[in-house]
């Protein structure tokens, strides 16, 4: 278990430079990347697909915030896919969108108490990204990561146990699930925080992280300072640059080595 504490240094300085390159990143699509409706687990489901240029790679899900499928979770599949991923975001709320944080968290609770639902969704978005990419095993169950948002990092880890054949990694951004069974899990799981999070309490991310170095799982837990929630998101007022920048790095790094 490796559990790092984030120092940002010269922030005034480089806080231009960043937005800048974050800018650049996330604002140009792959030509590949479309939202459109697909046929998978017996379901229809709307979802956001990004391709790399040379059109394979290791699949990756992204669960987005309980704001809905807006640009900034597609930008997270642009993102992923000029690493050389499959990217694939489902819409959760089926076409609903808002932008007011009350609606928001009624959508969200809603969702959550619809376990089969969400549970169902993310199953078939990860059979339409193993279709797609090279992670593909000669009894079509490829090991996927799931990236997962603010409530969705719940419904991440909540897979990775409840699927733990599929999923080889998890990435978390914000959230927290203590009490999950996490002995059965057989992913690999790298978990960022922010350090001013009035959603996520302190304690019950200890909890957790307790509980994934008793089951011996592989587990990287970065706090960073100065942050709050949403501190990843570009449209929203908590978003940090600098703290975003390294996330990416990290999470970019960690998917390689868990998927290539």
């Amino acid at each position: 278990m490796a559990c790092s504490k984030e120092v940002h240094t010269n922030r005034s300085r480089n806080r231009f430079r960043l937005c800048s390159l974050e800018s650049q990143a996330q604002y140009f699509p792959n030509q590949e990347s479309s939202l459109r409706e697909f046929q998978a687990h017996g379901q229809t489901i709307s979802a956001y697909l990004a391709v790399p240029e040379h059109g394979s790679g290791p699949g990756v899900v992204v669960l987005h915030a309980w704001w809905d499928l807006t640009d900034v979770f597609k930008h997270v599949c642009d993102r992923l896919a000029r690493a050389g991923f499959i990217a694939l975001a489902p819409d959760l709320y089926h076409g609903k969108t808002t932008a007011s944080v009350e609606q928001a968290q009624a959508l969200g609770e809603a969702l959550d108490q619809d376990v089969p639902r969400w549970r169902g969704d993310i199953t078939a978005a990860m059979q339409i990204v193993r279709q797609q990419a090279a992670s593909n095993q000669a009894d079509g169950r490829g090991r996927l990561t799931i990236v997962g948002f603010s409530l969705r990092g719940a419904c991440a880890l909540d897979m990775s146990v409840n699927l733990a054949e599929e999923i080889a990694a998890v990435v978390t951004f914000y959230d927290f699930y203590p009490g999950l069974d996490y002995s059965r899990a057989q992913a690999a799981y790298l978990c960022y925080f922010a350090q001013e999070d009035q959603f996520v309490p302190a304690e019950p991310v200890a909890q957790m992280e307790q509980q994934l170095r008793a089951t011996g799982k592989a587990a990287t837990i970065y706090t960073y300072p100065g942050t709050r929630h949403w501190f990843a998101e570009e449209n929203r007022p908590e978003y940090d640059a600098e703290a975003t920048h390294l996330a990416w790095e990290r999470t970019i790094a960690f998917l390689h080595k868990q998927l290539d």
